[in-house]
């Protein structure tokens, strides 16, 4: 970890694009300004991990669901095939 020492209205680049600044430093904290291109997704940490969790979520399959759906429409198809 690069770790860095920056006054209000100080700021550190990150790569060509990503600008990131102290705007105010109290006693309840310290709040940065960034600065990225449309295209850099920029997320506090805790946001990111609730993202990476609703996504990880959405990428699994519940087979179960997908079985059952499958033999209805086996199913339909049988019963308009007998027709």
């Amino acid at each position: 970890m690069l770790v860095f020492t920056r006054k209000r209205n100080e700021a550190i680049i990150i790569g060509d694009g990503i600008q990131v600044c102290v705007l105010r430093v109290g006693k309840d904290g310290v709040r940065l300004g960034v600065t990225a291109p449309r295209e850099v997704a920029v997320h506090r940490q805790e946001i990111y991990e609730v993202i990476g969790a609703a996504n990880a979520s959405a990428a699994s399959t519940d087979r179960t669901g997908v079985a059952q759906v499958a033999e209805r429409l086996r199913r339909k198809l049988s019963r308009t095939a007998d027709r």
